[in-house]
C-alpha cells in the first residue's frame, strides 16, 4: 500500500506556480488576483477561505477577502459579485458555500463570470466540461486528476466506482474520468444513496472514490485487492483520541482498508490540498487570459 500524499504534491504544484509567477513578474506583468466572498461565521468556512489566501500569499498572487454578516440580503451579494466581475484587476472569484438558507446558490453561482469562475461551478464552465473544452475544472475534481496524474496511476480502460453524485465532486469527477484523456477512459459507474448492491458493485472496482459524505462508509469488505482508493470525505466525529474531542476522518474507513489497496489517500492530507492546488491552478490560467 502507498499514499497518496495530497500535501506533497501540492506543495511540488505550488512551486512550479512559483515559477511562473516570478516569470510574469520580471516580464512586467500583473500578478494573479483571487477573490474571496465569505458570508457568516461558519468556523469550516473561516478556515477554508483563510487557508485558501494562505496559499495565494505563497506563490505570490494577490488575494482580497470580502466578509459579510448572514443577514445580507441576496441582492447585496449580488451585487457584490457584480462589482468583482467588472473589477479588472480581479482574475478569479470564489463564493465560498454553504451560504445562508434565505439566499440562492444558484443564482449566486449563475452571477459570476464564467471567465472569473475558479471554481468550475458556473453552468457555462460545466457544459464546457461535458464538452470536452474546459476552461476551468472544478477544483476538487480537477485536484484528484491531477494527484493520479503525479502518482502515474493507469486510468484506461479501469473499472471506477464513484460513490457519490453531488456537482461539486461525484457527478463532474464521473465525467472527467470517462472522457477520452490521459487519465481518463474509466468505465465509471456512479453510485448514490439509492444504489441497490453498492457493496458488490464496489468489489469491482480497481478505483474507488468515495465522496458520499459518511464517515467511514466504505469498509474492507468493499474493496478489492489492489484497488486504488480515493477518500473525499471530510467528517467531524467524536473521539477521545484529542484533546478537542473531535476528529477528522474521511468516507473510507482506514484502518481497515489500508492494508487491501495499492493506492490510498489519508485524511486529512490527501484530497484536501489538491483542491487548494487546483484552484490555485485555475487562478493562474484566468490571469494569463
Amino acid at each position: 500500500m502507498k499514499l497518496l500524499d495530497g500535501k506533497k504534491t501540492s506543495d511540488e504544484i505550488k512551486a512550479e506556480i512559483v515559477k511562473e509567477v516570478l516569470k510574469m513578474k520580471n516580464d512586467g506583468k500583473k500578478m494573479p488576483h483571487l477573490a474571496a466572498i465569505l458570508v457568516g461565521e461558519n468556523p469550516a468556512s473561516k478556515i477554508y477561505v483563510d487557508n485558501k489566501l494562505k496559499d495565494c500569499h505563497e506563490v505570490g498572487f494577490d488575494s482580497t477577502i470580502y466578509k459579510y454578516p448572514e443577514t445580507i440580503s441576496e441582492k447585496e451579494l449580488l451585487q457584490s459579485v457584480e462589482f468583482l466581475n467588472k473589477d479588472d484587476e480581479v482574475d478569479g472569484i470564489l463564493v465560498q458555500l454553504p451560504l445562508p438558507k434565505n439566499i440562492s446558490v444558484d443564482k449566486i453561482i449563475n452571477s459570476i463570470n464564467p471567465e472569473k469562475d475558479v471554481d468550475g461551478f458556473h453552468p457555462i464552465n460545466v457544459g464546457r466540461m461535458v464538452l470536452g473544452i474546459p476552461k476551468f475544472l472544478p477544483a476538487t475534481p480537477y485536484g484528484i486528476i491531477k494527484l493520479l496524474e503525479k502518482y502515474k496511476i493507469e486510468t484506461s480502460g479501469k473499472n471506477c466506482v464513484v460513490i457519490g453524485r453531488s456537482n461539486i465532486v461525484g457527478t463532474p469527477l464521473s465525467i472527467m474520468l470517462s472522457r477520452n484523456a490521459i487519465f481518463g477512459n474509466c468505465t465509471v459507474t456512479l453510485c448514490h444513496s439509492k444504489t441497490k448492491n453498492i457493496k458488490e458493485i464496489c468489489k469491482t472496482a480497481d478505483i474507488i472514490v468515495a465522496a458520499i459524505g459518511k464517515p467511514n462508509f466504505v469498509t474492507a469488505d468493499m474493496v478489492k485487492d489492489g484497488a486504488v482508493v480515493i477518500d473525499v470525505g471530510t467528517n467531524r466525529i467524536e473521539s477521545d483520541e484529542t484533546k478537542s474531542g473531535t476528529k477528522l476522518v474521511g468516507d473510507v474507513n482506514f484502518d481497515e482498508v489500508f492494508g487491501k489497496c495499492s493506492f490510498i489517500t489519508p485524511v486529512p492530507g490527501g484530497v484536501g490540498p489538491m483542491t487548494r492546488a487546483a484552484l490555485l491552478l485555475n487562478t493562474l490560467a484566468a490571469s494569463k487570459r
